[in-house]
């Protein structure tokens, strides 16, 4: 053995206590300004936010655009800068359009059928004339089932009663070139229409989507149909239909192709008026990394007012819209102090998110910050409650999407938790493909979906999800913040890493 100079040992002994040194410093640093994030601030700010005079928030109405107003002013009280080139700064304009259905109708042969009362229609919010359209029948919908059908410029009907399988096979069908969807999604009539009439008042409600100028003008979307209108338009018994799925399944590959294309007419109009709703964003520079910037998101949005009463959102999404707040101020105060962090922060809640993940969207398809600088997305959605399969998990979070594109990612949420919260992380509805879907569900998608590292952190729903009873006394501050220390923690390891966590998967 070659001898190693007392020099050399001496060195070796101070770059290792100077490590460990720095290790512990920035430790004690991330503990002190964690214990900023405390119960009381959380309250106070929840008792405003998911009060009775914000209306329950609803995008685009009165509400919303009190708590924007509550928020900015937060976000201006710590000094966070307003990065929107427009306007106050804080304030990313948001275009949506928001739609009711006008003349909606089906024809099957010499039959013509009603929305919402013989089938229903869920898509955009478009206009057409009446269109013919030529129906092809895909089965169930998997891609096996799709090939050698000439779909293009053409309606596909799918018989199938699994949300996530029919949700991939109007993706896939939208991909093939298909321009209308019937969907058969109970295999009885008694029990579509018992669906039917539960999701009445929904399906006639309001709804609000991006106005984006330039979209497609033909509609697209799904005709969700009963299994006799099915029949009507393919000239089949419904059970020749089924037994084809179970015969390609079975391995008869041609039996779907048996099943030839019929013709039927529809028309879809829609009285549409133009809306603004807005993200409110709060910019902390880095002090060494600055281009790199992590995002961090809550929505703010909520229900509103449904049939005189209050949805007023204290869990959803007011819990995690305060956390953010507080992380805000956490991160102000470090800097403040000289403490950091060494990248860019983004606190951005934004709208639309109960529309259809709207604010976020629009925010990835025009970034105030290149998206290829976007380090990683921290989303928060429902982080004050437990959720209904979780009563004896303790202190828990729901993570979704953790190791999705980072295994670094996951594995710095996961150490620290271990150093300062000690809660029990829950995987369950962590794998992109788990039937709910989760992954697709939330804000953090908009960003998944453009490649950057995301985790999703929530308490999954409860007896209260979407309801208004969906109240602050119901909150467990004392969980509350400590899910938010612990994402505030993995927040501050990713901004004052030495170098940009690493993406190893797609």
């Amino acid at each position: 053995m070659k001898n190693i100079s007392k020099l050399s040992v001496l060195f070796f002994v101070f770059a290792f206590t100077l490590i460990q040194n720095t290790t512990a410093q920035q430790d004690s640093l991330a503990m002190k300004y964690a214990s900023t994030i405390t119960v009381e601030d959380l309250k106070q700010d929840l008792n405003i936010l998911a009060s009775d005079a914000l209306e329950g928030r609803e995008t685009g109405k009165r509400g919303q655009k009190m708590a924007a107003a509550f928020i900015r002013a937060h976000f201006e009280e710590l000094g966070l800068k307003g990065p929107v080139k427009t306007g106050n700064g804080y304030y990313q304009d948001v275009k949506l359009k928001s739609s009711k259905a006008g003349e909606v109708y089906l024809k099957v042969g010499d039959k013509s059928l009603i929305n919402v009362k013989d089938f229903f229609y869920y898509g955009d919010a478009q206009n057409t004339g009446e269109i013919t359209s030529e129906v092809v029948f895909v089965g169930s919908g998997s891609e096996k089932e799709f090939e050698g059908l000439d779909i293009k410029g053409k309606s596909i009907l799918l018989i199938n009663s699994n949300r996530g399988e029919r949700r991939k096979a109007l993706e896939f069908g939208a991909k093939r070139g298909a321009k209308m969807a019937y969907v058969v999604n109970a295999l009885t009539d008694k029990e579509y229409f018992s669906l039917l009439t539960r999701f009445k008042s929904f399906l006639t409600r309001e709804t609000i989507a991006l106005d984006k100028e330039n979209s497609q003008e033909v509609a697209s979307g799904a005709f969700y149909i009963n299994p006799t209108t099915a029949s009507e338009i393919l000239g089949k018994p419904f059970e020749k239909l089924t037994k084809a799925i179970e015969d390609f399944k079975a391995g008869k590959l041609k039996s779907i192709k048996k099943v030839k294309p019929k013709k039927s007419y529809y028309k879809i109009s829609y009285e549409a008026k133009k809306i603004i709703s807005e993200n409110v964003l709060g910019y902390l520079e880095g002090s060494e990394f600055k281009d790199e910037v992590i995002v961090m998101t809550a929505h703010y949005d909520h229900e509103g007012i449904k049939n005189g009463e209050i949805y007023n959102g204290a869990d959803d999404d007011g819990s995690g819209t305060v956390a953010i707040m507080e992380m805000a101020e956490a991160f102000a105060k470090a800097k403040a102090e000289g403490n950091g962090p060494r990248r860019s922060i983004l606190f951005m809640t934004v709208t639309g998110e109960e529309k259809g993940l709207l604010g976020s969207e629009y925010y990835t398809d025009n970034p105030v910050f290149a998206l290829e600088n976007t380090v990683v997305n921290l989303n928060m959605d429902m982080i004050g409650r437990i959720g209904k399969e979780y009563e004896d998990k303790g202190d828990y979070i729901r993570l979704i999407g953790s190791d999705a594109l980072s295994t670094e990612l996951h594995n710095i949420n996961e150490s620290t938790n271990k150093k300062y919260t000690q809660l029990h992380l829950d995987y369950t509805y962590n794998d992109k493909n788990h039937p709910e879907r989760f992954y697709y569900r939330s804000d953090h998608w908009n960003f998944a979906k453009n490649g950057i590292p995301i985790i999703s952190y929530g308490n999954g729903p409860h007896a209260d999800y979407h309801k208004p009873t969906d109240t602050v006394d119901k909150i467990l501050f004392e969980l509350l913040q400590k899910r938010a220390q612990l994402i505030f923690h993995t927040a501050w390891e990713v901004a004052n890493k030495d170098k940009r966590i690493v993406i190893d998967k797609e």
